[in-house]
């Protein structure tokens, strides 16, 4: 089982959100990044097993970021 994981730089609230289509009820947030990817790491096998699936499973990172940078001259 394949799962993809996408990350989400909210630059208002200076977090990294993880949600999954693929891993119904993932929803964290973190200031970090890798601590963020340490939390989906421990949520999504509990979360797999809670939705009733038991099979070995792979985790697949997506992130967006975008910034604003002043333009001079």
């Amino acid at each position: 089982m394949s799962c993809i994981i996408k990350f989400h730089w909210d630059s208002e609230a200076a977090v990294w959100t993880a949600t999954s289509d693929d891993v119904p009820g993932l929803v964290l947030e973190s200031g970090s990044f890798d601590a963020l990817v340490e939390r989906v790491k421990a949520a999504v096998p509990e979360l797999i097993h809670l939705n009733g699936k038991v099979s070995d499973f792979r985790l697949s990172y997506i992130t967006e970021r975008e910034d604003v940078v002043p333009v001079y001259g």
